[in-house]
């Protein structure tokens, strides 16, 4: 159950209020949220993000755990936005989960984003091997950041336990948009999830898998830049192998890429 007194944004639940006092009173509001919700169920949070936030969105990559979260939405609404990158490099097995998924589920608001500037700035595919942060920026980044401007806030499936970085991320979050006056909100109803939790969920609920999981691939991106995991390896091993790159640039702070775990 929520907390009797849901306290809806600074502004009445209109829109995200502008200028550096909003600011101020919109981390505030995060603030209260994450203390009233930091031992509720991720339904609760879901529930909360959807009564607070105006204009809210989940992003996902249909990748090897992005079926909980998935799940858990369409038990609370299945006419949530949910955004889907097709960066036209995605192996097909993700393409065709997608879609399975999205009908199993009962998804009745996907949109598939693709970038409209492939032919032109990476018309022979090998952007990825001469600048693979530039193959990200065009295909995954700019597509979704493009896609976002048209909400107050969105959805991700991140988790404590996925890196170092994230060791203390909440359930709320509020995220800069560079030279964007307005703020926007970032929820993350699987925070305090473990690893564990991900698998029994899974099993419990008898969720399909991502066909590539049981073939080697953790973690799952793009075709070119993903392959199997060894035993023992980190799940995140497979992604960019043998470069110092690890995550696509779509997670910010303060208008700064995050370079650490997966979308979701």
């Amino acid at each position: 159950m929520l907390p009797e007194r849901h306290t809806p944004l600074p502004n009445g639940s209109k829109d995200l209020p502008e200028g550096p006092v909003s600011h101020q009173a919109l981390s505030r509001q995060v603030t209260k949220l994450n203390t009233e919700l930091r031992h509720h169920a991720a339904t609760d949070v879901l529930r909360a993000a959807l009564t607070t936030v105006p204009r809210l969105t989940l992003v996902s990559s249909f990748g090897a755990e992005s079926v909980v979260l998935l799940h858990l939405t369409s038990m609370v609404d299945k006419d949530l936005p949910v955004l889907f990158i097709d960066t036209e490099l995605l192996f097909a097995e993700t393409l065709v989960y997608q879609q399975e998924l999205t009908e199993r589920l009962g998804l009745r608001n996907v949109t598939i984003l693709r970038s409209g500037n492939i032919a032109q700035t990476d018309p022979d595919t090998t952007l990825h091997q001469r600048d693979p942060d530039a193959c990200c920026a065009l295909r995954k980044t700019q597509p979704l950041q493009t896609a976002l401007h048209g909400f107050d806030g969105w959805i991700t499936g991140r988790k404590r336990f996925q890196s170092g970085s994230r060791a203390a991320l909440a359930h709320f979050e509020t995220e800069e948009r560079g030279d964007e006056a307005r703020p926007r909100i970032k929820v993350n109803p699987l925070a305090y999830w473990s690893a564990q939790d991900v698998q029994d969920y899974m099993a419990e609920n008898r969720l399909p898998r991502h066909p590539l999981v049981g073939k080697g691939y953790p973690s799952i991106g793009c075709m070119p830049c993903t392959s199997p995991v060894k035993p023992g390896e980190d799940p995140r091993a497979g992604r960019w192998r043998n470069t110092k790159k690890d995550e696509c640039g779509i997670h910010f702070e303060n208008g700064k890429m995050i370079r650490s775990g997966a979308l979701t």
